[in-house]
């Protein structure tokens, strides 16, 4: 089969690797039929996680067919249209039991706290990913969900991440009607965390970011006011101003690992490595949320220290909720919103990549070239 192969920071190609077999009577094979490269693939590709290993096939968010099942597979059969979850769970341990199934205690050998991921380096469990024309999915029978018949196939790859996180993000704020809510990052989860915002009561929603277009889909997607914090010199103190001084009551962390914004912040963690991550983001979410107010984290970070200003959280009395997405957990509701005509998750999708061509997809994404927000990946029939 054609893969994503990773060769290196920067250095993907597509490559021939071998179909992927059934390794357990639970398994599923399922054939790619469309996939997204996630911002958080970013951080791979520029060798920002721990254990990445040469040959590793990225691709946390894909849809597909169903090929063939291990013998113990019950729910799924050939020839099923399905949506797999990026966490890969096995739905029985103490936390899956309790809808934690982003911290599954039996698919990750490598970490005590993050479950398994597809796609997503050997600090997630080593699971090659779906950015390749057949893809191995474990628990057949617990992560993967049938694709609705009214919902369209690259609605269903939104719902695999990038939605289900932005709602997650926002949920995790616990937003009471009429709160002030500021989402850093316009990316595809901020998008969807401001629009989820409104959702849930918020009376006023502000997007942050750098980039006049990704900013611009905020105001027509996510209805939200908007803010180029390098126009500002100092992005705390006007959202303090536009918060009667205050602070916002709810702030989302939607950026994660490469925030921009503290030169040397960035390079100590996103070019020496030297960090977790930079964390501008997080620390300006601390800075402008108001005392006793609430930060919700849903950008990546390394599992490695970074330079957060905890004690400014602890002094402000700040509740700090944080945690890979549960993606099953939320279908229902967000299943009920698409419905309802709420939520359109394609609206952002602005690529739409051959699989042959991924390297060139991966730069137009990380340089930000062509007005790229969310590219979707298309293996090619053979």
């Amino acid at each position: 089969m054609r893969s994503m192969v990773y060769r290196g920071p920067y250095k993907i190609r597509v490559e021939e690797k071998d179909i992927p077999p059934i390794e357990h009577p639970n398994d599923a094979i399922v054939r790619v039929t469309s996939a997204a490269i996630c911002g958080s693939d970013l951080h791979l590709y520029h060798g920002m996680m721990p254990d990445t290993r040469v040959g590793m096939t990225f691709g946390h968010e894909f849809v597909g067919v169903v090929e063939q099942v291990g013998p113990s597979v019950q729910r799924l059969k050939p020839g099923d249209r399905v949506m797999v979850p990026f966490n890969v769970y096995c739905g029985s341990c103490y936390f899956c039991s309790r809808g934690l199934y982003s911290n599954c205690h039996n698919v990750n050998p490598n970490a005590t706290a993050v479950g398994g991921i597809y796609g997503y380096s050997h600090t997630c469990g080593g699971y090659d990913g779906g950015q390749a024309e057949f893809v191995r999915v474990p628990f057949a029978d617990v992560g993967p969900g049938l694709i609705p018949d009214w919902l369209d196939e690259e609605d269903a790859v939104l719902l695999t991440d990038a939605l289900p996180t932005g709602y997650f993000g926002a949920q995790l704020g616990d937003i009471a009607e009429g709160d002030t809510v500021v989402v850093f990052g316009a990316g595809p989860v901020g998008l969807f965390a401001a629009k989820s915002a409104w959702l849930m009561g918020a009376g006023r929603v502000i997007v942050i970011d750098h980039l006049e277009y990704r900013l611009a889909k905020a105001r027509t997607f996510a209805h939200a006011e908007t803010c180029n914090f390098v126009e500002y010199e100092d992005i705390v103190v006007h959202l303090k101003k536009e918060t009667d001084y205050l602070g916002a009551d709810v702030v989302i962390d939607a950026v994660g690992a490469e925030a921009d914004g503290n030169f040397l912040q960035h390079v100590s963690s996103a070019k020496l490595k030297l960090q977790g991550g930079s964390p501008v983001a997080l620390n300006w979410a601390i800075d402008s949320v108001r005392k006793g107010g609430t930060v919700s984290v849903v950008g990546a970070y390394g599992p490695i220290f970074s330079a957060v200003k905890f004690g400014d959280a602890m002094n402000k009395g700040l509740t700090l909720r944080m945690n890979q997405c549960p993606v099953k957990r939320q279908w229902p509701r967000l299943f009920e919103h698409i419905r309802n005509g709420y939520l359109k998750p394609s609206d952002i999708v602005t690529h739409r990549i051959p699989l042959e061509h991924i390297a060139e997809g991966y730069h137009i994404f990380s340089a930000k070239l062509d007005d790229c927000i969310k590219p979707l990946v298309v293996p090619q029939p053979a």
